[in-house]
């Protein structure tokens, strides 16, 4: 008589931590958040006032709003440099128009449409004709910048504050300016789009395993597309809202601009090299590049002196974000031996 053998124990695969599930890089900005509130709340006695938190939002609304759209495009392995000239075509672009007379509602049409077509521009030749993406955008700062430049001829062109799209740059509501409530609601649709919908799967999926999604049957180089396209029309947005605010279009607008975008998106914890991408994390980037140069203004510190701080920190992200794994195997480690 035989005798059967007991069956193998079930292994049940142990659920990660909250703290291995964590963004260890955009736990340390948070951290850095804090206490530059707290050294300039202490520093600078109108820091923490409602007016400078109030103007604090406006400084930052314009570069959330693209850094919003730039992590979906970092997050699929790819850069875009072009953000900043996109702004300066798309602020010109409004006042040029608003000064030959068209609609305002004509105009944030065109102005949002102009910002799209760079970024399809860029989509198509990054993803479907596979020119490395930091070429291909490199080479549209120059020309979208140069375009923006023979327009005006160098010159600055004004807007007639009576116009509706710059009362736009002056409108408030709650104490808060329009362009804040522009940016919040743009950080609420992206933050659904990347963590809710099969799009942000598939943004997330081609930043780690690009084969892996494609053979899955995805079309990778649309996905890639559409996430440069949204790159452009947030740009649009800004160079919109930038023209608005300050009532007058200039093709030396968003000079360096997309640094401060893609430092802002680093600074949070997406991963430079694609695979991670956290919507929190860029708010929270973009609010410590406002901090530091509203901050540093209100001591009376020379204005020169915010790129070498903001640099710095950017250095000092990009070093937790490539040791990200490295701080989450420790904090495994230590919490096991409790």
């Amino acid at each position: 008589m035989s005798v059967q053998a007991p069956p193998a124990p079930t292994v049940l695969a142990k659920t990660p931590s909250r703290w291995e599930r964590a963004n260890k890089a955009t736990l340390a900005m948070l951290g850095v958040t804090v206490a530059l509130f707290v050294g300039f709340g202490i520093g600078a006695d109108n820091f923490l006032s409602f007016d400078n938190m109030s103007n604090l939002a406006t400084q930052v609304a314009i570069t959330l709003i693209v850094a919003v759209a730039m992590t979906f495009v970092i997050t699929t392995g790819q850069i875009d440099l072009s953000v900043g000239s996109t702004v300066a075509f798309v602020a010109v672009g409004t006042a040029e128009m608003l000064k030959a007379g068209w609609d305002s509602s004509i105009v944030i049409v065109a102005a949002l449409a102009a910002g799209l077509f760079w970024g399809a521009v860029n989509g198509w030749l990054a993803a479907y004709q596979k020119i490395p993406p930091f070429i291909v955008t490199l080479a549209t700062m120059s020309v979208i910048r140069g375009l923006a430049q023979l327009w005006t001829k160098g010159f600055s062109v004004p807007i007639d504050r009576r116009l509706y799209v710059a009362k736009i740059g002056e409108a408030k509501f709650l104490g808060f300016s329009a362009l804040a409530w522009i940016a919040l609601a743009t950080v609420v649709i992206g933050g659904i789009l990347l963590a809710r919908t099969r799009f942000g799967n598939y943004v997330n999926g081609i930043g780690s395993q690009e084969e892996s999604v494609r053979r899955a049957g995805v079309n990778t180089a649309r996905i890639k597309m559409i996430t440069l396209m949204l790159a452009g029309l947030a740009a649009g947005v800004a160079g919109l809202l930038t023209a608005a605010r300050l009532g007058s279009g200039s093709a030396n607008s968003g000079q360096g601009f997309e640094l401060t975008v893609i430092a802002a998106v680093v600074l949070g914890g997406t991963d430079l090299f694609g695979g991670r991408g956290t919507m929190i994390g860029s708010i929270i980037g973009a609010v410590i590049t406002g901090v530091i140069a509203n901050g540093l203004t209100l001591l009376g510190v020379s204005p020169f002196l915010t790129p070498i701080v903001t640099g710095m920190v950017l250095l000092a992200a990009i070093w937790l974000n490539l040791r990200g794994r490295t701080l989450s195997e420790l904090g495994a480690k230590l919490l096991g031996r409790t």
